[in-house]
């Protein structure tokens, strides 16, 4: 799943500034501004801290007036998986692909992934058209597509994500009707027994 919250055990430091505020809400504040937005390879990216599991008595270290304490907390994370189905919409098309909204991080389909079809793409109407199938893909077109590649680096424009619309179920709705007319065409005919 692409989403998901996990629990990460940490070390937080409290400023002495925050002492008299609430500890909770001070460590939930703290992990927001230290989590949110970062991109881990393993993780994926962590869209937010949620909530505070446990506090673990606070140390203080010799030379930092600051209370340090072991801590584990919820964060929010997505994280695409090769294979995974996705649904989003486009939001961008190009001559050399399609990009589509599902989550932190636009994923790619590229040109050859979009459709099994020589494409004809049309700049000024922002679309891709299938020549032979009649298949269209224009922006904010709301589609399914599969994860095919993962790449996550540092920061989410960094980060990419391949997709593919090219397996049967996957591109917009009306596409699974183009699909079946053209596999009942494409079905050789019995031939008479003898």
């Amino acid at each position: 799943m692409a989403y998901s919250i996990i629990k990460i055990r940490d070390v937080v430091r409290v400023p002495p500034a925050m002492f008299a505020e609430n500890l909770e809400e001070s460590i939930l504040k703290l992990a927001q501004q230290s989590y949110e937005g970062i991109v881990d390879e393993r993780l994926g990216v962590i869209i937010a801290a949620t909530g505070i599991d446990s506090i673990g008595e606070g140390k203080v270290i010799h030379g930092d007036g600051s209370a340090w304490y072991d801590t584990v907390f919820n964060l929010l994370v997505f994280k695409p998986e090769i294979g995974e189905v996705i649904e989003g919409d486009i939001t961008e098309i190009t001559e050399f692909g399609a990009f589509i909204r599902n989550g932190p991080i636009e994923g790619l389909i590229h040109i050859n992934q979009v459709m099994d079809d020589f494409i004809q793409y049309d700049a000024k109407a922002r679309t891709f058209s299938g020549k032979e199938s009649g298949k269209k893909l224009k922006v904010e077109d709301s589609v399914l597509a599969r994860v095919i590649t993962v790449s996550l680096k540092g920061t989410s424009t960094k980060s990419k994500i391949g997709l593919t619309l090219r397996q049967p179920g996957l591109g917009l709705p009306s596409w699974k009707k183009i699909d079946l007319s053209e596999k009942k065409e494409s079905k050789p005919k019995k031939k008479g027994v003898r």
